[in-house]
């Protein structure tokens, strides 16, 4: 995540230890009724089948569930934000769901983990007359770490106008409806770096201030008011028109295809998935003029998994035609979840985790139409993972055009909340993914971190063609953070970081290249187009290190780039260059960005 100056880089925050039921390493099974037991050694035949959920049941210990006449709803959120706030690597998982209804003078602060829900069709289903919160006061105003954690499918009529949401990575703002305006910045205007809103609507004006990007998608703003580095948009009404680079925006009209995450709501009183339809050449949002459209799941056609599930359980939910909806906790996974059957979905809540074991990949996709992949984590474990998550075995090849794959909110890291390796996080071999918002991270910071300690060559491989990447946030890579290969790719909007913590030159050296790029296409690729991409350099152990650039790419007319740029932080290295061999070096420690607008 970057930050502005070597002073925004406070100590590392090490692993917290999280107080209440949410913190327990082997999580208790709870029963539909409520009730603890150790988890079993093996599954039961209750287990195996899909469980039937009416409102109000149970989907474990970390989903809390609200309605209007709930009484102490400020308290319970208090509570959970006083575990989660400074808990940037403990094992609590939340999710708080809100049923349709109206509900007064809350401010609803999120931590670390935490995600809160509207169970509407609609956004306005769900109207709190108050604030959903992310500030950095846990880390003196600085929000360059406030990951992990989400807004979904809420109304906000914001005390004082507007809402705070100043966040950094993995944070995303989906299917909300702001009667107010949106400030993306701290108390105070400290450090921030995020972020991403999709399927919103903002009535007021959003003020991103200190935020050094955001990319926002198929949404509806009031107003725009500024930009830092890289302000990217795509099928938004009211978005500022393209200025790149002064100011930094780059604007789509439309984004060309995309399809909305799933999300769990209540059809009278029982819980189903939505399923949002595809969308090609969209823009705006998907609600608000009657029923969205698309297909519902009712919840009994889910495995609804508890942490302390094998994934010899969860596997075999899978092959019975099961769905998987992960509730909040952490899962190890000695073998691939593998998913095979077209349409399958496996969503997750308040970030379930999985880690992989003895060097397992956690899940791998079949060449199938539809399968749908959200709201979850994977954290590397200890034993190094060839792959962390496949989309695609090796040579696939079916047209999946009608009816993509996406992976939505899926984030992955390497290091952080302990030592963890892999060598390459996602392979996407299956045509025509749609990757929208995911957070790819070799961590900088917390335990199990260094260059060979928590070692990960590559953050994302495509080899598929027709691939689309909307969102894309990958970092601190020991080698290349992504690899593009597949033919007809299409990114809109990147973000990265090169490692810090290269201990000097020859570690980076990429045969006769200083360095290795941020992202590259491959040489053989003829068909390329991305937009709105930044790569920053903080080689803060070795500050004299030089990378060429930042992006590479054959130079060949159908490969083509709008909006780059390179930024060295506080002069803690320096890039010689934008792209290939065009674009002007970084300059001194000024942390101003090199650009270029287009190329070839």
């Amino acid at each position: 995540m970057p930050a502005s100056s070597p002073s925004s880089r406070l100590p590392s925050i090490g692993r917290r230890t999280v107080l209440g039921a949410a913190a327990a390493t082997a999580p208790a099974v709870l029963g539909l009724a409520g009730s603890a037991s150790a988890a079993p050694t093996a599954p039961t035949a209750r287990q195996k089948k899909p469980r039937k959920l009416r409102a109000g049941g149970d989907l474990g210990p970390n989903v809390i569930v609200f309605d209007p006449s709930t009484p102490g709803i400020q308290t319970k959120l208090d509570e959970i934000f006083k575990q989660q706030e400074t808990a940037q690597f403990g094992q609590g998982r939340y999710a708080l769901l809100f049923k349709p209804g109206t509900y007064n003078g809350l401010n609803a602060q999120l931590g670390f983990y935490t995600s809160i829900m509207g169970l509407g069709l609609s956004p306005d289903d769900t109207t709190i007359n108050g604030d959903v919160t992310v500030d950095a006061g846990w880390f003196q105003g600085n929000a360059t770490q406030n990951f992990w954690r989400s807004a979904e499918n809420l109304a906000l009529v914001p005390v004082n106008g507007t809402n705070r949401w100043a966040v950094a990575q993995a944070a995303p703002f989906r299917r909300m409806h702001v009667r107010g305006g949106l400030n993306l910045a701290p108390d105070g205007y400290g450090w921030a770096s995020g972020g991403y809103i999709a399927d919103s609507r903002i009535d007021g004006q959003v003020g991103p201030y200190s935020q050094q990007q955001w990319y926002t998608r198929d949404s509806t703003v009031g107003g725009w008011t500024n930009a830092v580095w890289n302000m990217v948009f795509s099928g938004v009404e009211g978005a500022p028109a393209t200025g790149f680079p002064n100011p930094p925006y780059t604007t789509l009209d439309t984004t060309p295809v995309s399809r909305e995450k799933p999300f769990l709501y209540l059809d009278g009183a029982d819980y189903k998935v939505f399923l949002p339809e595809k969308r090609t050449n969209a823009r705006g949002v998907t609600w608000g003029s009657g029923t969205p459209r698309g297909t519902s799941v009712p919840l009994t056609q889910f495995y609804v998994a508890r942490p302390g599930d094998s994934a010899d359980t969860l596997n075999q939910a899978l092959g019975q035609g099961l769905h998987l909806l992960l509730t909040p906790g952490i899962y190890h996974v000695d073998k691939p979840l593998q998913v095979d059957r077209a349409n399958t979905v496996v969503l997750g809540l308040g970030y379930a985790t999985i880690v992989p074991d003895n060097g397992a990949t956690a899940l791998k996709v079949a060449d199938v139409d539809g399968v749908r992949l959200a709201g979850f984590l994977i954290d590397a474990g200890t034993v190094n993972s060839a792959t962390l998550l496949e989309v695609g075995p090796e040579g696939a090849s079916a047209d999946h055009s009608a009816n993509p794959t996406t992976v939505q909110d899926v984030f992955v890291r390497v290091g952080g909340a302990g030592a963890g390796k892999a060598t390459t996080c996602i392979v996407v071999n299956s045509r025509n993914t749609i990757i929208d918002h995911t957070w790819i991270w070799r961590a900088d910071h917390g335990e199990g971190v260094g260059w060979d300690v928590n070692r990960c060559d590559y953050g994302l491989v495509v080899n598929g063609a027709d691939v689309l990447a909307t969102g894309l946030f990958v970092e601190h890579f020991n080698k290349y953070d992504v690899q593009w290969f597949g033919e007809r790719g299409r990114t809109i909007f990147f973000q990265n970081e090169k490692a810090y913590d290269a201990p000097d030159q020859a570690a980076i050296q990429n045969g006769s290249t200083k360095g290795y790029a941020a992202y590259r296409v491959g040489d053989g690729v003829t068909t390329h187009e991305a937009w709105g991409m930044g790569s920053y350099c903080y080689y803060n152990v070795n500050p004299g290190i030089v990378q060429h650039h930042g992006f590479a790419a054959p130079n060949t007319p159908g490969v083509r780039f709008h909006g780059l740029s390179v930024v060295s932080l506080s002069g803690n290295g320096q890039y010689e260059c934008v792209i290939n061999d065009t674009g002007s070096p970084t300059s001194g420690t000024n942390t101003v960005p090199s650009t270029v607008v287009s190329y070839p």
